[in-house]
C-alpha cells in the first residue's frame, strides 16, 4: 500500500527494522509502505477521520502534485532494478499491485493528453492516418478511456461528500476532467525534475486558508 503523508501509524520497532524511510526519495511514505510490505508487513486503513489544509493555490497544488507524483517514479525505479526480487518478496499480487497502484499512477497522468489529443484527432479532426495500422483501435480506446475514465473518477469525486453528508460539495466532482489535465502538467514537470533536480523537495504552504475545520 502506498501510504498517505497523513495520520500514518507505525509501530516503531518495525521503523528501525527497516532502517526507518529513505530520505532521498520525496514521496517517502509510498516507498515505505512498499518496503514494509516487502517485508511482510501489512497495512489496514482506520474508520476516522483526518482534517488537514488542502493546498488552496494552483501553483502550490501543482508543486506539491509533482513532488508527489516524482517520488512515486522514484519509488518505481529503485524497486525495479531487481524484479524478480521484489516478486519474491510481496508476492504475485503485491507485485501487480505495485505496478498498478505505484507505476500505474504516473503513467496514467502522462498518457492523459495524449488520449485526449488521440481522441481529438480521431473523432473530431477525422484523422487517423498518422496512428498509423493500429490508428483505429486506439482512437476507440481514446474514446473509451474519455468516456469510462471521466464517469468514473467524476463519480468518486463526488461520493466522498455525498457520504460524509457534505452535499454541496458534492457537484464540484464534475470538475475532474480539469482535475486530471492539471495532474497531467504536474506529471510531465515531475519527469523534468526527476532528470535535472531528483532530490528537491517543493516545500507546501500552509496556514493560508480562510476555513478552519473543527471535528465534529
Amino acid at each position: 500500500m502506498p501510504l498517505g503523508g497523513t495520520s500514518n501509524h507505525f509501530r516503531t520497532d518495525v521503523l528501525r527494522k527497516i532502517h526507518g524511510w529513505d530520505s532521498f526519495n520525496v514521496t517517502e511514505d509510498a516507498d515505505l509502505g512498499i518496503r514494509l510490505a516487502r517485508l511482510g508487513h501489512r497495512a489496514t486503513t482506520l474508520d476516522s477521520t483526518t482534517f488537514e489544509e488542502a493546498t488552496n493555490r494552483t501553483g502550490d497544488w501543482l508543486k506539491q502534485r509533482s513532488r508527489w507524483l516524482k517520488g512515486y517514479m522514484q519509488t518505481w525505479l529503485v524497486h525495479m532494478r531487481d524484479p524478480l526480487a521484489l516478486w519474491r518478496h510481496a508476492g504475485t499480487r503485491g507485485f501487480f499491485a505495485f505496478q498498478l497502484f505505484i507505476g500505474g499512477t504516473f503513467v496514467s497522468s502522462l498518457a492523459n493528453p495524449l488520449m485526449w489529443l488521440m481522441f481529438i484527432a480521431s473523432h473530431a479532426l477525422g484523422i487517423t492516418i498518422f496512428l498509423g495500422p493500429f490508428g483505429e483501435a486506439l482512437a476507440r480506446a481514446s474514446l473509451f478511456s474519455l468516456i469510462a475514465g471521466n464517469v468514473l473518477f467524476v463519480y468518486l469525486a463526488m461520493l466522498g461528500p455525498y457520504r460524509r453528508g457534505w452535499l454541496q460539495l458534492a457537484p464540484y466532482g464534475l470538475i475532474a476532467p480539469l482535475y486530471w489535465l492539471l495532474i497531467s502538467v504536474a506529471a510531465y514537470r515531475a519527469v523534468w525534475q526527476l532528470v535535472r533536480r531528483p532530490f528537491h523537495w517543493d516545500k507546501t504552504r500552509h496556514g493560508v486558508s480562510h476555513f478552519k475545520a473543527t471535528a465534529a
